[in-house]
């Protein structure tokens, strides 16, 4: 049994709910939030849920001067009978904990934080969306409060979950997407930040991906901060490759963050008795199997898209067009698998699965 209880303010001003066709990615927000306080004397302490509402920070709070804060992001699912579930909440609690020990911020209880975010999506159900495609944005993130213009650990934290109903991440949705491979802009070097889920790491991709989107792409494959030659991550997903019937991935390096859709893709590979292979690979490589007529898929992972095929990849002045610009097998089926266990209409051989209601 957690050492903790949570108090619960209903709001009495419950906002209107947006209509299924009209949810956007992250635009909206439900009518609760949960929150809990950090201080070296008390530890975590006085979880509580309470309307959605602004928050009051010192103007020197340490999260505003020098980013120490970490995020993750899971979702929400309704069921054909009604029922609510999340995802394997449970490897992102855990990979929270791995980005805290990063940004030198006190671990959570990962089994209250999941107890956490089922009572707070149980009290906002009625938000949760039953439109194909649609489901409840789980937000949970800690920020460092103390006030304090000095470059060190805060002594104060707050952990936030907030929820939001959203529909499809990318407007092409399963439809395959362009990217474009990032050459002047570094995001991530083995040994910084890159595998931690922090702000920062995402404020330093905007300004690359502001460069290619007036072209039509997506978002931008990354490349290790060395040499510019490996393939790391798209800003937004882990990356695959389809090559000669075999599925290539970049293998985790300390730059690369740990994807939860990633693991799970790799999991359904393997009881698919489908070749998948984690390893370091080159532009040099993918262009080469390009020309050779070998590349047959490729996709991106992530809790937002789930599975997004990408149709083209643009390399300095080279453009692929992957399978015709076509969704492909591999990528259909793990978007059809994994949405299915998500909303309940495939068997879950793997107790992915956590019933909220």
């Amino acid at each position: 049994m957690s050492q903790y209880t949570i108090t619960v303010m209903k709001n009495e001003k419950p906002k209107p709910k947006p209509e299924s066709d009209q949810l956007a990615f992250g635009k909206h927000f439900t009518d609760h939030m949960f929150i809990q306080d950090y201080s070296r004397e008390k530890g975590w302490h006085n979880p509580r849920i309470v309307p959605y509402q602004p928050l009051v920070l010192d103007p020197a709070a340490i999260v505003f001067h020098y980013g120490q804060t970490v995020f993750e992001g899971l979702k929400a699912y309704k069921t054909k009978d009604g029922h609510i579930q999340l995802f394997r909440p449970n490897k992102n609690m855990e990979r929270l904990n791995k980005s805290n020990d990063r940004m030198c911020i006190p671990p959570v209880d990962e089994e209250f934080a999941i107890d956490a975010i089922k009572h707070l999506v149980h009290i906002d159900h009625e938000w949760v969306p039953d439109a194909p495609g649609t489901s409840l944005y789980i937000r949970p993130y800690i920020i460092s409060t103390e006030p304090y213009l000095g470059v060190s650990p805060s002594s104060t934290y707050q952990f936030i979950i907030i929820l939001s109903p959203v529909g499809a991440y990318y407007e092409e949705g399963i439809n395959p997407v362009k990217i474009a491979v990032e050459n002047k802009y570094v995001r991530a070097v083995k040994g910084g930040t890159g595998e931690a889920k922090t702000a920062g790491n995402y404020a330093s991709s905007l300004k690359a991906q502001e460069d290619v989107a007036d072209e039509g792409y997506a978002q931008v494959l990354w490349l290790d901060g060395v040499e510019k030659r490996y393939v790391e991550e798209v800003g937004s997903m882990n990356v695959f490759f389809k090559i000669n019937g075999e599925i290539v991935t970049p293998a985790l390096n300390g730059s690369i963050l740990e994807g939860v859709t990633r693991n799970s893709v790799i999991e359904l590979l393997k009881y698919w008795d489908i070749p998948v292979n984690e390893r370091r690979i080159t532009m040099e490589d993918i262009y080469q199997s390009y020309l050779n007529g070998e590349l047959e898929e490729a996709f991106g992972s992530g809790t937002a898209a789930v599975i997004s095929p990408i149709g083209e990849l643009a390399w300095e002045d080279k453009k692929m067009e992957i399978n015709n610009g076509k969704t492909g097998e591999i990528s259909k089926k793990l978007y059809d698998t994994m949405t299915g266990i998500q909303y309940g209409t495939e068997k879950d051989p793997f107790n992915w699965v956590v019933k909220v209601k």
